[in-house]
């Protein structure tokens, strides 16, 4: 077990060696980076060079109709102060995206730093913390957590607002060491009543950020073992230097990306060492995640339970359709995860949380709901999906789904059952590859990414 530790943790992070990837290299890429793709996007992929696809997936733009849209349905939301329509609206997003994986990794940080509108109740500051994620998901980590420690929904949140100089609050300076940089055991008692005084006089007035001098205490701090300290933003430069800093969010990027086991602590050294190197810039940490050998072995693939937004909206990717987000919010908020409210700080756990008894016919029910709903569209119509999808038997059909979808291949045994089940389920020209999906989506295998 040493020996593999120590073979891991120095080879598997090099450079995957192939020119070109597998459609089912191409697809698991692409659920992993972003949600999923659909038949036409995977033969595309694997006629591009291997580096040119992951480049591509990590610099595309968002459309600017999108954009627009976007913006119209937020100022009907703003107008009403309607946060219960928060979901909804990401939902949207996440549908129509050119982006898929900034927007997988926006959610991935809602998550780490988690904040709900449960406690905020108003979809302003809700919306400009998304913006705010959204802007600097790639970019240092430094950056990131000054702007959420000085973003209006998480003052709120863990009620930093209220942080005085003559009654310090210690929530925020707590969580930010322990959920969002540095992890329990890597701080002390010290070191939280020591923040909590960097951060004193972090208000909000009229909705926005104000640094209030006459709240804030200006006496020198001494956090994690440096001195002289006097500011929340040097404290915050301080602290996402530590060692234990970029071990914590490597740990996390790796469990959301590429497996829900905990690695060995080895083996996350090297993805560590990509956060220091870069200056903790995310990009060329995803980079080396995705072009890795790592991610295309046995220790990714298969290692991933897609939580409920996964499902629903790997799911209308890769099937290139779209649904009503208010009624997919609705669905997902019963599978226990509404966007914008994370049940706590913590965010959501992940994993086999996901699965139990009654989540899992909740998930079943989702993939019918989609796939047979009225309000469910495809490009080019639902009765071209299936020459759209160069499908004209069952057996093509299943070839598709597990194509696009499993995260590893099926049993033969399994693969025919499946074929038989679409051979007699659908006696006309369409229909076998939505067919195939429901009945896949009954298995273990489905809930895989």
């Amino acid at each position: 077990m040493k020996t593999a530790t120590r073979v891991l943790a120095k080879d598997l992070w090099l450079p995957y060696e192939t020119d070109r990837l597998t459609p089912r290299e191409a697809a698991h890429l692409a659920r992993r980076a972003g949600f999923g793709a659909d038949w036409s996007e995977i033969q595309a992929a694997v006629d591009l060079a291997f580096f040119d696809v992951v480049d591509g997936l990590l610099t595309a733009g968002e459309n600017a109709e999108l954009d627009q849209q976007s913006q119209a349905m937020k100022a009907v939301i703003q107008a009403g102060n309607l946060p219960v329509q928060l979901p909804a609206w990401w939902l949207y997003r996440l549908q129509q995206t050119a982006s898929q994986a900034r927007e997988k990794l926006v959610i991935f940080w809602h998550g780490h730093f988690a904040t709900s509108a449960a406690k905020v109740n108003s979809a302003f500051p809700m919306l400009a913390q998304n913006e705010t994620i959204r802007q600097f998901a790639l970019e240092p980590f430094e950056q990131m957590v000054i702007a959420i420690s000085r973003d209006p929904a998480m003052l709120l949140y863990l009620d930093s607002a209220t942080n005085r100089r003559n009654n310090p609050n210690e929530n925020y300076a707590r969580e930010l060491m322990e959920l969002f940089c540095l992890g329990i055991g890597n701080y002390t008692e010290h070191d939280v009543r020591e923040l909590s005084r960097a951060f004193t006089g972090w208000e909000i007035v009229r909705g926005q950020f104000t640094f209030n001098q006459f709240q804030h205490d200006p006496t020198p701090k001494n956090l994690l073992g440096k001195a002289g300290i006097e500011s929340g933003e040097e404290a915050i430069a301080w602290i996402v230097t530590r060692p234990a800093a970029a071990r914590f969010v490597a740990q996390k990027l790796y469990r959301f990306y590429v497996s829900d086991l905990a690695p060995d602590p080895r083996l996350l050294e090297p993805l560590a060492n990509c956060l220091r190197e870069n200056q903790f810039a995310i990009r060329p940490v995803l980079r080396m995640i995705f072009t890795s050998r790592l991610f295309f072995s046995d220790l990714a693939y298969a290692k991933k339970i897609r939580s409920p937004v996964e499902l629903a909206i790997g799911l209308l990717r890769c099937i290139g359709g779209s649904t009503s987000p208010t009624q997919l919010s609705s669905s997902l908020a019963e599978l226990g995860q509404s966007l914008f409210y994370p049940p706590n700080v913590k965010g959501w756990d992940g994993g086999m949380r996901w699965i139990n008894s009654t989540t899992m016919i909740g998930r079943i029910n989702l993939v019918t709901e989609i796939l047979t709903n009225a309000q469910t569209n495809f490009v080019g119509g639902r009765n071209r999906l299936d020459r759209r999808f160069d499908v004209s038997s069952a057996a093509d059909a299943v070839q598709r789904v597990e194509m696009i979808w499993c995260a590893q291949p099926l049993e033969d045994s399994h693969r025919r059952k499946l074929i038989d089940i679409v051979e007699r389920t659908v006696t006309r020209r369409d229909g076998k590859l939505l067919c195939a999906f429901k009945a896949l989506a009954t298995t273990a295998e489905f809930q895989l990414g």
